[in-house]
């Protein structure tokens, strides 16, 4: 890949929901290596709707989805997006399926075909960064909203990903744990991400830039 391309490329791309007014209309937006965008926006400006078309869980309207350099149309072209990409939901139910968090966690380095062995290591290692030791055990279906956010992020920080796309990644958590969230994006120099919050303070001590969605266009603050 060269340097200067981008790693997501979005051309005139237009997306609406059935029986509804278009959310984006031509929207062009490139994403490159070393980027930390936050993503502000009101309430059905088409945020987590971004996301969704970026991992290839909506299909647009119109435009072109290039993604590593290469365009995404099909669900297999999307196989690639997936492994490399790391989504986590707005809402933690949404991510969460297995009975324990250990099973949660697993679930995704087994999926990229790392042996049992390389798995253990990183649970282990992704429950001690996430303040989450001894959690392997308890049922998902008993944490609490904070929990259950932390467990989500632990899934996707599990599977290594390349870029990073969090969807109101710290609703609901304490201040102490917003502060390690913080840290831990801060510590990973080499991590490339959007984050979609309403915390200003959050965006402004972990991106680079901040980005306002409204009216279907993505605009520089």
């Amino acid at each position: 890949m060269k340097e200067k391309e981008p790693i997501i490329k979005l051309v005139d791309l237009s997306f609406a929901y059935p029986y509804r007014d278009y959310v984006f209309n031509k929207l062009n937006f490139n994403f490159y290596q070393g980027d930390r965008i936050g993503l502000l926006g009101p309430n059905g400006s088409g945020k987590t709707t971004l996301f969704q078309l970026i991992m290839g869980l909506l299909k647009p309207n119109g435009g072109k989805i290039e993604i590593f350099g290469k365009k995404r149309r099909t669900e297999n072209d999307f196989i690639e997006v997936r492994e490399k990409i790391g989504l986590l939901f707005q809402d933690p139910d949404d991510q969460l399926f297995s009975p324990t968090v250990a099973e949660d966690i697993a679930f995704g380095p087994l999926n990229l075909r790392k042996s049992n062995q390389e798995t253990k290591k990183i649970l282990k290692d992704t429950l001690e960064l996430l303040g989450l030791s001894n959690f392997e055990d308890r049922i998902t279906y008993n944490l609490s909203y904070g929990e259950k956010r932390l467990v989500s992020m632990a899934t996707v920080w599990a599977m290594q990903p390349k870029i990073l796309l969090l969807d109101e990644p710290v609703t609901w958590l304490d201040e102490k744990t917003i502060a390690k969230m913080i840290q831990i994006l801060n510590n990973n120099p080499y991590l490339s991400y959007i984050i979609i919050s309403h915390d200003k303070k959050f965006l402004k001590e972990t991106t680079n830039c901040i980005y306002l969605m409204d009216n279907g266009k993505i605009n520089k603050i």
